[in-house]
C-alpha cells in the first residue's frame, strides 16, 4: 500500500530540520520503505516540509512510521497528513 505523507514544519523551524537532517535521511535508509521523498520548499527556495511516499503493508504501518521519524521526535511539524496513494504514472 503506498502512503503519501504531507509535513508542514512549524513557522521558524528550519533550525530544528537542518539539526535532524542526518539522523532522518539516516531512519529512511534504515526502514528500507520510502519509495520517493523530499521536502517542501517555501518561496524563497528554504525547505518547509517534507512529502514522503511510503510503501507499507497498512495505514498502522505509516502511522509507526511517521510517528518514529526524528524529524517528528524533535517536534519540527505543525501538521502530518497520510493518504492512501495511486501511482498512475512513473
Amino acid at each position: 500500500m503506498l502512503i503519501a505523507l504531507r509535513a508542514e514544519d512549524k513557522p521558524g523551524a528550519l533550525p530544528i530540520r537542518q539539526e535532524n537532517r542526518a539522523a532522518h535521511l539516516a531512519y529512511i535508509e534504515a526502514t528500507g520503505c520510502v519509495a520517493q521523498a523530499g521536502p517542501l520548499l517555501d518561496n524563497a527556495g528554504q525547505m518547509c516540509g517534507s512529502l514522503v511516499i511510503l510503501d507499507v503493508a497498512d495505514m498502522q504501518a505509516a502511522q509507526d512510521w511517521a510517528a518514529n521519524d526524528p524529524y517528528a521526535k524533535a517536534g519540527l511539524f505543525q501538521s502530518v497528513t497520510l493518504d492512501e496513494w495511486k501511482r498512475v504514472i512513473g
